[in-house]
């Protein structure tokens, strides 16, 4: 595919080089601009665990010389199945990998957030040398009518014509635009480990995407790295003071107690955990919301639309922000009204995502098991509809506003 082509070109400074901004990067220098990807952290570590990237979200990859990297590197599901979590009772199961790349025509991927982070900085050392820009954090910044300045902890200011904030949910960029963050607790915490395939019986799982599910708690698995790593994300409610962050590390004994009396496939992954690797955080709720600029700056990415994980979407839709930066931008003109754009293309689709994980958090965790059988015997209607405005989706070609 052809990407836009700018006559303008920009000086682009991308606050945040995780998914949404590197992404970004590599759409804006490929569309003509001139970019600087700051990041606050002195080197680029390997982080995080599985995400699930879906044909959405693959279009774009595939358009900026992504797309056959980030297959090859992935593992594609052969299946949803859902299980019940403490007899591993099989309540549905829906075929994911072919009909998935037949409709949508990118296959649905998962992978390793570091595999894709590698993936990511490695295109963008390809179009853009010397463009990432570490242990450079952003504070703030003043606008005019003529561009930005980007206050640096430094000390620093860079000038630009266009800032994108895409350093997450606790961006100062998206403080200092929205006024303070108020979240609300959604009552779930998210523990998650990556288990070497080594430390599990052979053909422990197949290639699928398996639900496990119980009143007030689920797990999801699925394998990574060519059945190198097996992915594991336990949800549960809780009135537990846990932090918002998936870095920080927990007792591993409270894993266990969570999902005590599962069955013993679940309890093969907790015990097969790394005890002094285990994490967990709380998951918050934040509305969406309708302003994600000013005249010289804007939010892509969680900082300008955090969503619970439970539509595995979050990556897929900080990718969409940046194929729809990148078309709005190609031909500028008044750089608030192409942001003006952008945010009308973009926000109401994001919101309905956010509902949508949001009511998804209600139907994983029904107080009883008739509830909940009667929830997963309407998944294929979630399913079908998923199919009819989500994953077909493709952001390198979808209207603008």
């Amino acid at each position: 595919m052809d990407l836009p082509q700018t006559t303008t070109p920009l000086d682009i400074v991308i606050a945040g080089a995780g998914i949404a901004g590197t992404s970004a990067a590599i759409a804006l220098r490929l569309s003509g601009h001139n970019v600087r990807l700051l990041e606050r952290v002195a080197a680029m570590a390997e982080v995080g665990a599985g995400l699930q990237v879906s044909a959405n979200a693959g279009h774009v990859y595939a358009a900026l010389g992504m797309g056959e990297a980030l297959v090859t590197r992935s593992v594609p599901p052969d299946q949803w199945i859902v299980r019940l979590g403490k007899s591993s009772e099989r309540l549905t199961a829906f075929a994911l990998g072919r009909p998935h790349l037949e409709q949508h025509g990118f296959p649905c991927c998962n992978i390793h957030r570091a595999d894709l982070q590698d993936i990511l900085l490695t295109r963008l050392d390809e179009v853009a040398p010397g463009a990432l820009h570490l242990g450079s954090e952003v504070t703030g910044y003043d606008e005019d009518d003529r561009g930005a300045s980007v206050r640096l902890a430094n000390g620093q200011s860079l000038r630009c014509d266009l800032l994108v904030a895409a350093d997450g949910v606790r961006s100062p960029i998206r403080r200092q635009i929205l006024g303070p963050d108020r979240p609300e607790y959604s009552g779930n915490i998210a523990w998650r480990s990556v288990i070497p395939a080594e430390r599990l019986p052979r053909d422990f799982m197949a290639d699928d995407h398996a639900a496990w599910v119980g009143p007030g708690r689920h797990m999801i698995m699925y394998w990574l790295r060519n059945r190198e790593l097996l992915n594991v994300v336990g949800l549960v409610e809780s009135d537990i003071d846990a932090e918002e962050s998936w870095t920080v590390q927990a007792d591993w004994h409270e894993f266990k107690r969570d999902f005590e009396g599962w069955h013993a496939d679940v309890q093969t992954v907790i015990d097969a955990s790394d005890r002094d690797t285990c994490y967990r955080w709380a998951l918050n709720i934040r509305q969406p919301v309708h302003n994600w600029r000013s005249e010289r700056a804007v939010l892509i990415g969680d900082a300008a639309h955090p969503m619970l994980p439970y539509l595995a979407q979050g990556a897929a839709a900080a990718v969409e922000d940046a194929a729809i930066l990148m078309r709005v931008l190609a031909d500028p003109g008044d750089v608030p009204a192409a942001l003006e754009r952008f945010q009308k293309t973009r926000t109401p689709r994001a919101a309905r995502v956010v509902e949508s994980a949001n009511r998804m958090r209600h139907i994983n965790h029904m107080s009883d098991e008739g509830e909940l059988r009667q929830a997963i015997a309407k998944s294929a209607d979630l399913f079908a509809d998923r199919d009819t405005w989500l994953y077909n989706y493709n952001p390198m070609t979808a209207p603008l506003a």
